[in-house]
């Protein structure tokens, strides 16, 4: 299947939003709503007929299309690069995971599981929250590498907000596999930084 500029760039923007969410958790102690409902279900979406239905829509990547542009764009608004340094490691760490087709398969099950909970709850539901977390806990973050998250101490000891971070991790890791699968590689960050700000100015409202 023939993936175009306008795929990889939703599935990239959908790494900086899970990093953009994880640093608003980390040192507000929570997240833009609809960015973070939107992240959340697209780790339960399997399947999808395009990209951009991953995330419902463009619009629920609105808030990693911004990042991005942020990133790779000068004169854009300043970036915090806290964003920027979790992208880059969410991008890493899939490089490192399609290399444990095991741990993918174990991550594929666990994540059969909270869908299997959402008949129950909503996606964004504590308690599915938790399994992804679990996931992401017991499979991701035992590389080597690990995403040193940084934010106030009282919002990253709340139990609730490491949940939260674990589980936008994991949506993190599963935007960059899409990025991936749709032809997306690390080096055009810096080839074909032009045409991945322009796609995402064309693609943010």
């Amino acid at each position: 299947m023939a993936y175009s500029i306008e795929d990889q760039v939703i599935a990239l923007a959908g790494v900086f939003q899970a990093a953009a969410l994880v640093n608003q958790v980390a040192k507000q102690g929570y997240a833009a709503e609809s960015a973070y409902e939107a992240s959340i279900k697209s780790l339960l979406i399997i399947d999808a007929p395009t990209t951009e239905s991953v995330f419902g829509d463009r619009l629920g990547v609105q808030l990693g299309l911004r990042e991005l542009i942020k990133a790779l764009e000068r004169g854009q608004g300043t970036p915090q690069p806290e964003i920027i340094r979790y992208a880059l490691a969410l991008l890493h760490l899939e490089a490192k995971l399609k290399k444990h087709p095991q741990m993918l398969e174990v991550i594929g099950k666990r994540i059969a599981q909270a869908i299997e909970q959402t008949r129950h709850f909503e996606a964004t539901h504590s308690n599915v929250i938790k399994n992804l977390a679990g996931t992401y806990l017991d499979t991701i973050s035992t590389f080597s590498l690990r995403i040193q998250v940084q934010g106030d101490p009282k919002h990253l000891q709340a139990q609730e907000n490491a949940d939260r971070i674990r589980a936008l991790l994991l949506a993190g890791i599963r935007s960059a596999i899409l990025w991936r699968q749709t032809g997306g590689r690390r080096y055009q960050l810096l080839f074909n930084r032009r045409k991945i700000v322009e796609c995402a100015q064309r693609l943010a409202q």
